[in-house]
């Protein structure tokens, strides 16, 4: 007798502990989910940053290109000018030497000829000095033009790497205020669920049939359905009506922006059925969960708020070959969640 109570023991700890080890594989499940997503979509808006940043930095090398060359040219020009001056100042030389050489002839005949000709150089020196003089001023005022245009060059150069570092800025502070806003989200859903739990509990309270395992509020199909029948039951019905009050309650105060359903999961046993209605397990889970959608949504319950899925006998709670087993493997599952 001590040895069928201690099976019995066992039998009892060991299904809680696989519940257990069960919710916190959801849960870890939900945080990775939420990771993944945030996750993505931090990578299309860095994507996008990273292409602006891209054209800027395609910016500012062509400035930098532009600015070179703009550069050499102003080099070329002061050492043309530098030419220039060189060559005014040696026709200056010529044209004082000139002079000099005037001042000293007399008044002779025979030098009426040589000063005549002195007079034709210096008027062509001058000539010359006055050309020299006009194009060092205009390469002067190209010279300024060209000190302008290097001068917005830097300025727009300046600009861009301003606008380059901003960016790199913003991309941090978009990743910072983006896992911010998931985490709040996750918060602020998680308060609802432990809401929805609660009231769930004052609703359901003293019932052996209907359990809370981890995320998820468990009802036995016996409560709701016959056996292998997708029909709610007059006493099921009584039971969905008050889980569609609670639904309904935290409907009106979870605001718009958070994405949440009520999950729907359908469970049955791993024993086969073959029937004309349902072919098998999967049809038969997938079958009560619409029921129960159904009955939600006739009770007042948004549509879009409700998501049924059949399980079959595929996700067991309670591995073993027992009628006990069995009954626990046929379940509907409610979960609050994205």
């Amino acid at each position: 007798m001590r040895t069928a109570r201690h099976r019995t023991d066992r039998m009892n700890y060991w299904p809680g502990f696989v519940d257990a080890m069960a919710s916190l594989l959801l849960v870890i499940i939900f945080l990775l989910s939420l990771f993944m997503l945030a996750q993505f979509f931090l990578s299309q808006e860095i994507l996008g940053k990273d292409s602006a940043l891209s054209r800027l930095n395609t910016q500012i090398a062509e400035l930098s290109d532009l600015l070179q060359l703009e550069q050499a040219n102003s080099a070329d020009l002061e050492t043309t000018i530098a030419s220039l001056s060189a060559t005014l100042a040696g026709t200056q030389g010529e044209r004082d030497s000139l002079l000099a050489q005037l001042s000293r002839l007399g008044d002779d005949d025979d030098k009426d000829a040589q000063i005549s000709s002195l007079n034709s150089e210096l008027l062509s020196e001058q000539q010359l000095s006055s050309e020299a003089t006009a194009q060092v001023a205009l390469l002067n005022q190209q010279l300024a033009a060209l000190r302008t245009q290097i001068g917005a060059l830097e300025q727009a150069l300046e600009a861009s790497e301003s606008r380059d570092t901003e960016s790199r800025t913003q991309i941090a502070d978009l990743g910072r205020r983006l896992n911010l806003a998931l985490a709040q989200r996750v918060q602020d859903l998680s308060r609802y669920r432990s809401d929805f739990f609660g009231r769930l509990r004052e609703v359901l309270a003293n019932r052996t049939d209907v359990r809370i395992v981890g995320d998820r509020f468990v009802f036995q199909s016996e409560v709701l359905f016959s056996a292998g029948q997708a029909n709610i039951s007059a006493q099921g019905a009584t039971e969905i009506s008050k889980l569609a009050e609670a639904i309904l309650q935290l409907e009106a105060e979870i605001p718009p922006e958070i994405n949440w359903v009520l999950r729907i999961d359908g469970h049955t046993d791993r024993r086969p059925i073959s029937t004309v209605q349902f072919p098998s397990n999967w049809e038969l889970s997938a079958a009560r969960a619409i029921s129960v959608a159904k009955l939600l949504i006739t009770e007042g319950v948004a549509p879009n708020r409700l998501v049924a899925a059949g399980f079959g006998e595929f996700s067991p709670i309670d591995p073993a070959d027992t009628e006990e087993a069995y009954r626990r493997n046929r379940r509907i599952e409610f979960k609050l969640t994205e």
